[in-house]
């Protein structure tokens, strides 16, 4: 019964890291393949380098696509601190499944 607990939650993992690739992808005009975008990659400074403006992309792309809304300026902080750190939030929230 673990084991199938486990192993659903890393296959929901894995789906909501696609889309989360996805979706920064688009977001922010990346031209590398989703595989390329390292979970741990920090979003700010030599990891993705992005900006503040970026970061409301982000916040946009995380509501319309993800139906994720991020109100609290900490959290905002802490969600946008990584690639995983989107992962975590959007699991968090029980984001709708689907492509």
């Amino acid at each position: 019964m673990i084991e199938a607990e486990i192993a659903g939650y890393v296959e929901r993992r894995k789906q909501v890291l696609d889309r989360v690739r996805r979706m920064l992808q688009v977001s922010l005009g990346l031209v590398r393949e989703l595989d390329e975008i390292d979970p741990d990659t920090s979003l700010f400074g030599t990891g993705l380098g992005i900006d503040s403006i970026d970061a409301v992309e982000i916040l946009i792309a995380l509501d319309n696509e993800l139906q994720v809304r991020i109100e609290d300026p900490l959290d905002r902080k802490l969600s946008l601190r990584s690639v995983n750190a989107l992962v975590d939030r959007v699991l968090a929230e029980g984001a709708p499944r689907g492509p």
